[in-house]
């Protein structure tokens, strides 16, 4: 055995030896899948011969593409540079600033992030009268990303439209949104990867290029690669087909990305021959959670069938609470965290609230601040989306590509120079007319008609960027950010504003300037395109460093990739998780989606897990009362401890906490005490998969019909067309109607007017 592969257990063991031919890992949540890759990078080279300039890695985040550089030079030592480790956008943007001027576009065009796309999209649609009030700004934003995502651009995504009356208006700024990041000489996010499959195949010698240097390629999380990213994979393996995909389609959460669950599901299809190895065995959670996670998960039906184990046993159940309110989930949540920190059995960064939306947050903030708890939001406001970063930012870019027309604009009057949105109109215009960019009217503004005074500082405006261009040339970018800032005097316009939180953005300021000059440091002969691109392609999960001592919270999403010691679920409501949107979509693949978010959020646990969720929670500012989510009754009871006994009782009024309940801590064992009766044979039916009997005792008003009343009574099992099956719990006569309460198995708590629900006695 190679001492690089020493230490694998077996299945890693084969994947790593495997050299030509296509791969297929299939990666369980916690399998050590970038210990498996690095060390197979590291076989080739070392034992096989293979040059590392012939070996491409693609990964999805920065983070992972840093972790698996370092693993890789640890194995390897000298040469190992030569490996191509960058995410996706990162390789593309590789591969455009040297060709991209092969299709028409100039090398060093600006990367538009979400918030320059969505400025660029509202004078889209102002310019073309195109109401927001009938169709929204980032309902068209996501179809062009989604056409993007498919290999269509403007004029294919019009052609494949052209009857469809619907998307008429899309298809009209579609074409303008493109035209205008092409006059700007500009890519969004999703350009930068279809960008680069229009290069390779309009360039079919750039394409064999990179073919040639490519012998081997890998590919990480490809369960959630989309067409885009799929195709450009494709056409770099060409007929070598010596690719290794690592993935788990259990983990395929981002279709509302684009991503396509079929590209891994069908991998042995689409390259024939593949090998296919499966790791099982995680590395990371106790048994008991693995448990639960497989026990959710088994539920789907488009999967390749594993079963996660491991060799880390515990007797430590998962927990699973219910509280009255999400107020009370907050809280006791907050008091369990802050107690366990102060007996010092858990560190503040060992723990992770992990919910289904980012609006779920609030309360835990709030619980928090009360508890002085410190805590962390990933994805709040990214450090980079900051008004005075993005500012500096567009200064930079201007200096860089004064093409673009977005960042000129958002300067012009920053800091105040009297240049009014009338000026910028008429500047605009004239670039338009002849068709240049607005910083070369700028600099032709005594040719303006109308301008007046204004001409001269625009000009002025226009040297001055000149100047700074070169400047960092023979400055460097952070001497010359230095005295952009000083000599227009943005700082000082911040000081003397005297807001509140003036020092606070200063402080950013200063951090921006720390970043340029680390770049510097790292990248000697770096660029300042080179730094504009890092930014661009920084995510919010990049900047969550889990060494800080603060409790991270974030949605499910945003944990993929991460681990805790201990994690806590919150909001497993119906109408929650799984989310009302896919309830409703009709769609099964939908809430196969939602259960793969679930068994992602279960597996981000290392040794403690505890699941909760409230009976009622406020939404749109009104009551709502959730089921307990699908996903918990999923679970076997004997991998549960907890108030468990409360999911029986979904279909009808709850019974309040037993006495002295008061902590999230207090765990109350499933099924204890409960051996005769309705709750104990609902435990034996579990353990006998077995349906719970359907005797539904009537705990509210009693059986009697209201006089003139429908033709249920309170305590009767009743179907709505929409929300199915349910109990009613209460009946209250109207001046014209019955108001009825029903509680629904799966959609919660719903109140009705009987002429209008239509409920069918079962």
């Amino acid at each position: 055995m190679s001492d690089i592969l020493e230490g694998l257990n077996d299945r890693q063991f084969e994947a790593a030896s495997h050299v030509n031919g296509p791969l297929l890992i299939i990666a369980g949540a916690g399998s050590g899948k970038t210990n498996v890759v690095t060390r197979r990078i590291a076989y080739l080279i070392k034992e096989k011969g293979v040059d590392p300039y012939n070996i491409m890695a693609i990964t999805f985040t920065n983070k992972a593409a840093g972790e698996m550089r370092e693993r890789v030079d640890r194995y390897v030592g000298m040469g190992s540079e030569g490996v191509w480790v960058a995410t996706f956008h990162s390789s593309c943007v590789r591969i455009l600033r040297r060709h991209i001027d092969q299709i028409g576009y100039d090398n060093h065009f600006t990367i538009y992030d979400t918030d320059d796309s969505k400025s660029v999209m509202k004078a889209v649609m102002k310019k073309l009268q195109i109401d927001p009030k009938q169709i929204k700004e980032a309902t068209i934003l996501r179809e062009i990303s989604n056409a993007k995502n498919e290999l269509l651009g403007p004029d294919d995504y019009e052609e494949q439209h052209r009857m469809d009356f619907g998307k008429r208006q899309i298809v009209r700024a579609y074409l303008e949104y493109q035209d205008t990041l092409r006059k700007s000489n500009a890519l969004d996010f999703d350009d930068l990867i279809r960008m680069t499959v229009y290069l390779f195949k309009a360039c079919p010698e750039v394409l064999e290029n990179y073919r040639d240097r490519f012998e081997y390629i890998c590919v990480d999380e490809y369960q959630d690669t989309n067409t885009a990213q799929f195709e450009l994979v494709k056409l770099l393996a060409g007929t070598r087909k010596n690719i290794c995909v690592v993935g788990d389609d259990d983990q395929s959460i981002y279709k509302f990305r684009g991503a396509n669950i079929m590209n891994i599901l069908n991998f042995e299809n689409v390259f024939k021959g593949a090998k296919v190895v499966k790791l099982e065995q995680n590395y990371r959670s106790t048994q008991n959670i693995l448990n639960a996670a497989n026990a959710v998960i088994a539920h789907n039906r488009g999967r390749k069938t594993k079963r996660l184990w491991t060799e880390r046993e515990s007797d430590i159940p998962v927990y699973f609470n219910h509280y009255d309110s999400s107020r009370e989930e907050a809280d006791s949540v907050a008091l369990d965290i802050a107690r366990l920190h102060a007996k010092g059995h858990a560190e503040y960064n060992d723990c992770a609230i992990l919910y289904r939306t980012n609006a779920q947050s609030r309360e835990f903030e709030e619980s928090f601040v009360r508890e002085n708890i410190p805590y962390y939001i990933v994805g709040g406001i990214n450090f980079y989306a900051r008004k005075e970063i993005k500012d500096i930012l567009a200064y930079l870019k201007t200096v860089d590509n004064a093409s673009d027309d977005l960042a000129v604009r958002r300067i012009i009057n920053v800091p105040k120079r009297s240049i009014g949105a009338t000026t910028v109109q008429k500047v605009s215009e004239y670039a338009e007319m002849r068709m240049i960019s607005f910083f070369e009217a700028c600099k032709r503004a005594k040719e303006i008609e109308g301008l007046g005074k204004t001409a001269a500082k625009l000009v002025t405006f226009a040297q001055m960027i000149e100047g700074y261009r070169e400047d960092v040339k023979t400055l460097g970018i952070s001497a010359m950010a230095i005295k952009l800032l000083d000599e227009t005097g943005y700082v000082d316009e911040i000081k003397d504003a005297d807001e509140d939180d003036a020092q606070e953005r200063i402080e950013n300021i200063e951090e921006l300037m720390n970043r340029i000059t680390a770049y510097e440091e790292q990248e000697p002969e770096g660029t300042l395109s080179g730094f504009l691109e890092e930014v661009a392609l920084v995510s919010d999960v990049d900047n969550a460093d889990q060494r800080i001592p603060r409790v991270y919270m974030m949605t499910v999403h945003s944990a993929k990739g991460l681990e805790f010691g201990r994690v806590y679920l919150c909001g497993m409501e119906e109408g929650v998780f799984p989310s009302n949107m896919s309830i409703n979509s009709g769609h099964p693949e939908d809430i196969e989606e939602e259960r793969r978010l679930a068994y992602v959020a279960i597996t981000r646990a290392k040794d403690v897990l505890k699941i909760s969720a409230a009976r009622s929670r406020r939404s749109w500012g009104e009551t709502q009362y959730n089921a307990v989510s699908r996903f918990i009754k999923e679970i076997p009871e004997e991998y549960l401890s907890g108030d468990l006994k409360r999911i029986a009782r979904e279909s009808f009024e709850y019974e309040e906490r037993p006495a002295g309940r008061k902590s999230f801590n207090e765990e109350v064992p499933f099924g204890r005490g409960d051996d005769d009766g309705f709750f104990g044979n609902f435990v034996k039916a579990r353990k006998e998969k077995k349906e719970a009997p359907k005797e539904i005792p009537v705990l509210t008003k009693g059986a009697e019909l209201v006089a003139g009343s429908p033709d249920y009574v309170v305590g009767d099992r009743v179907e709505h067309v929409k929300y199915g099956c349910g109990t009613v719990t209460e009946m209250e006569k109207g001046p014209k109607d019955y108001k009825v309460t029903v509680m629904f198995d799966e959609a919660g708590q719903k109140i009705m007017y009987a002429a209008f629900a239509k409920l069918k006695k079962l």
